[in-house]
């Protein structure tokens, strides 16, 4: 892919799993911010409803289709947005799955499949992106991962196995690409009020929920939402050149004790 020229007040952005949660926010938010932005995502029909809306507000956006199962889809994504918006100077890889099943009830397949997504896809779009901004001496690159990092919980195997890869791979990427100007940076969050785990079977909620909380992992009912996310993207996308956000973790705030506006528990999985 040739390198792009450098524009010193544009900042193209590419998003993945901009069709909904916190990639839709941090897509906002980028654009509300004057990033132009590459919304990518399989869902085409969401991803056109939010350009409509970033367009009304004045801002720049275009639509492109994304599998990470596919390599294809990510060779293809990685150019179009680089012909839409010129050279990509920031990438936000929000785009993930997560299967709600044990490790040793889970198909190697399926285990497989979960890894691709959230880890191995992240690596392949990296290759084709983050060349270019090294070329150039610029770029940012955000890849939100989850706190299951560092709790794991029960009945997420595969999606805490390749969370704990995808950090990995970034704190690798942050010695790879010192002295380059690229930044890479985490950004982790608590339990977020998304689509994601949405198709958990309802019937097994209460279970994962009971194991979660007799590990500890259920402290309180609070839950983010995806803006609060978002706005950590937005910080670590903006910061002043010399600074370097490594890893911002973002926690859900506890219900105040004793505000029935805040106590109220929303439930579903994180």
């Amino acid at each position: 892919m040739a390198v792009g020229p450098v524009h010193p007040d544009r900042r193209p952005a590419l998003v993945t799993g901009a069709s909904s949660g916190i990639g839709a926010a941090a897509a906002r938010q980028l654009a509300a911010a004057g990033h132009p932005v590459a919304l990518a995502a399989r869902r085409l029909d969401r991803l056109e409803e939010l350009a409509g809306e970033i367009r009304a507000a004045g801002g720049e956006a275009v639509t492109i289709a994304l599998d990470l199962i596919d390599g294809a889809s990510i060779d293809a994504c990685a150019a179009a947005a680089t012909k839409a918006l010129g050279a990509i100077e920031v990438l936000v890889s929000v785009a993930g799955d997560v299967l709600p099943t044990k490790a040793h009830d889970t198909h190697t397949d399926d285990f497989a499949r979960q890894v691709q997504i959230n880890l191995l896809g992240v690596q392949h779009l990296v290759s084709q992106v983050v060349p270019d901004m090294v070329a150039r001496r610029r770029g940012d690159v955000v890849l939100v991962t989850s706190d299951v990092v560092r709790l794991p919980r029960p009945t997420m195997s595969s999606y805490v196995s390749s969370k704990w890869g995808l950090e990995g791979l970034a704190r690798a990427m942050q010695l790879e690409l010192e002295g380059t100007g690229v930044r890479c940076s985490i950004v982790r969050p608590g339990p977020t009020l998304t689509e994601m785990g949405s198709g958990f079977p309802a019937e097994s909620l209460p279970v994962i929920m009971e194991e979660w909380a007799s590990h500890g992992l259920m402290r309180h009912g609070g839950y983010l939402d995806a803006d609060g996310v978002a706005g950590a993207v937005l910080a670590v996308v903006g910061a002043p050149r010399g600074t370097h956000f490594t890893i911002i973790e973002v926690e859900p705030e506890a219900p105040v004790i004793g505000d029935p506006a805040t106590e109220t528990d929303p439930g579903g999985p994180p």
